[in-house]
């Protein structure tokens, strides 16, 4: 990612129906963080390109006081361009990265929100599982799902 693609981001970010404002606020300071001083910020952002257009993009880091566990924090994909493999890239590219960088654990986290069913079967469909569950975490009756995946 660089500074002329954060208008995109963003605006694929505010067009995601299930990001509250909140949320988005988030993501544009990691963004910034992250654009200030990409080796320092503990983030590693990458966009997707169609036809020179930003069409997503993914955000990961090593996990603090791990041993080769990483956090994907955003993967998101414009409306119009998902179900195109776009995000299946993005995700494939970030491990690839992870594993080069001696990764071993990936770790994704969602909401149990019934608008977040896709989000939660594309995960499963890439090989992450489910392994844990914090009823009410977000908010009453939202929890937070915890996805995994061995990386070696």
């Amino acid at each position: 990612m660089i500074r002329k693609d954060k208008p995109a981001v963003m605006q694929i970010l505010r067009a995601t129906p299930e990001f509250k404002p909140a949320e988005i606020t988030v993501a544009e300071e990691v963004c910034d963080s992250y654009l200030c001083d990409p080796s320092a910020s503990g983030y590693h952002i990458f966009v997707a390109e169609v036809n020179s257009s930003v069409v997503g993009y993914i955000c990961y880091g090593p996990t603090p006081l791990t041993e080769g566990t990483w956090d994907i924090y955003w993967i998101v994909i414009a409306r119009e361009e998902r179900d195109r493999g776009v995000g299946k890239t993005l995700l494939a590219f970030a491990e690839s990265k992870m594993r080069e960088a001696k990764g071993r654990l990936a770790l994704i986290e969602t909401s149990s929100q019934p608008e977040y069913e896709g989000t939660r079967q594309f995960y499963h469909s890439k090989g992450y599982e489910l392994v844990c569950c914090i009823a009410d975490f977000y908010a009453p009756g939202d929890d937070k799902l915890v996805f995994q995946k061995r990386l070696r």
